[in-house]
């Protein structure tokens, strides 16, 4: 059919809109009604989007990923930073390393492979911010315990890649039959932050000038839009990381440009599509089937790495001295997990080609549970720490 893909689009929107509504009556987060959404149209249930339609809009998620990125990035205002010093790189570092630690002992503990258990166990540090930030934007939470969050799953993209780095080199250790640099082991990760890093802010001076000339919305957007793009496609070409550049490139923005709320209103009104067929898309993109393969490594998995993240965010929050609702908050807040893992999937299954399907099956099964728990469970604890004052209609 001709150009189908417009009616698939409008598909997947229109059932977006549906689910997300549906999922209000019921006091649920829409981010979980796009993912239902997803579900249904998929494989799974009515097969009206197929994996390879799935595997079509790929851009799509990318777009969303990196103006998620860019949104997150845009909340690390120096002056905020004074403030709370060094405490969300305590905290981002215990939890991630609270995770990487419980995983790999537990499965070692119970007898499973020890090079599995490491690649999972460096997997689990990674957090993935999309559905928490659609939670904070939907119920306009405002606080300490917000603003902590925001700027912990930035650092723990960081911290996630550098723990990987060192899980990669001991495997690789591990591993007498391969050839191994142990000094590219090391600075592999170093070079991925690195480089996103300075892409990220060249590419936000350039942002800047721009905006200088060009001071009607219409032509900003444009011009968010293009560069953002940029950003994500350069990142990728130089090995770095997409999601750490397009976050660099907010987090510099809104530290050399004034009207940084204008321009965050103005991608607030570009957003909601891009990021309803992203949730949409991400549920039709998961067959059911696969939690049939989970097994009990999988549970142990799912659960340890939950119970990892609250403990280190716990730990963290108390060494840095923060309030207690941090403390007792952030960690179920922490909890999605998709973008940067699966990525580490692919690295993961080279280094233990043995265990390549069994590590892909578990994290795409964890990454589906936690996207329809996580959000649920971020509300909660938003409400509970009182960064989120629900109406009657909400």
């Amino acid at each position: 059919m001709e150009n189908k893909i417009l009616f698939d689009v409008s598909i997947l929107l229109f059932s977006g809109i549906i689910c997300g509504r549906l999922s209000k009556f019921i006091k649920l987060p829409n981010v979980t009604g796009y993912l239902i959404a997803g579900l249904l149209l998929g494989p799974s249930v009515f097969n009206i989007i197929s994996v390879d339609m799935v595997d079509n809009f790929t851009i799509i998620s990318d777009i969303a990923l990196g103006f998620i990125a860019f949104s997150i990035g845009s909340e690390f205002n120096l002056s905020y930073f004074r403030k709370v010093g060094v405490a969300p790189i305590i905290i981002a570092i215990a939890e991630s390393g609270f995770a990487i630690i419980i995983v790999t002992s537990v499965l070692i503990i119970l007898g499973f492979d020890l090079k599995l258990s490491i690649m999972l166990g460096a997997i689990a540090a990674a957090t993935a911010p999309a559905q928490t930030i659609m939670v904070i934007n939907q119920y306009k939470a405002k606080g300490s315990l917000t603003s902590m969050l925001m700027s912990v799953v930035a650092i723990d993209d960081a911290t996630a890649l550098i723990g990987f780095g060192f899980a990669t080199t001991i495997v690789n250790m591990m591993s007498a039959d391969k050839e191994f640099n142990l000094l590219l082991s090391i600075l592999s990760p170093i070079y991925e932050i690195v480089i996103s890093f300075i892409l990220g802010a060249a590419i936000s001076i350039v942002m800047k000038l721009l905006f200088r000339w060009f001071k009607k919305p219409s032509n900003r957007i444009c011009i968010i839009v293009s560069l953002i793009l940029l950003t994500y496609w350069s990142s990728t070409i130089l090995h770095g990381s997409p999601l750490l550049a397009c976050m660099s490139l907010g987090a510099v923005l809104v530290n050399i440009f004034d009207d940084i709320d204008g321009i965050i209103s103005i991608t607030d009104s570009f957003n909601p599509p891009i990021y309803m067929l992203f949730f949409v898309i991400s549920g039709a993109g998961f067959e059911i089937t696969a939690l049939k393969g989970i097994g009990i490594i999988g549970l142990v998995y799912v659960v340890m790495r939950v119970i990892g993240k609250w403990l280190g965010a716990w730990t963290g929050g108390k060494l840095a001295k923060q309030e207690d609702k941090i403390c007792k908050y952030l960690g179920p807040t922490l909890m999605p997990q998709a973008g940067v893992a699966l990525g580490l999937v692919a690295v993961a299954g080279q280094l233990v080609p043995d265990y390549a399907s069994q590590i892909r099956v578990i994290i795409l099964c964890s990454t589906f549970i936690y996207s329809i728990i996580g959000p649920v469970v971020a509300k909660v604890s938003l409400v509970k720490s009182g960064e989120i004052v629900l109406s009657p209609r909400t």
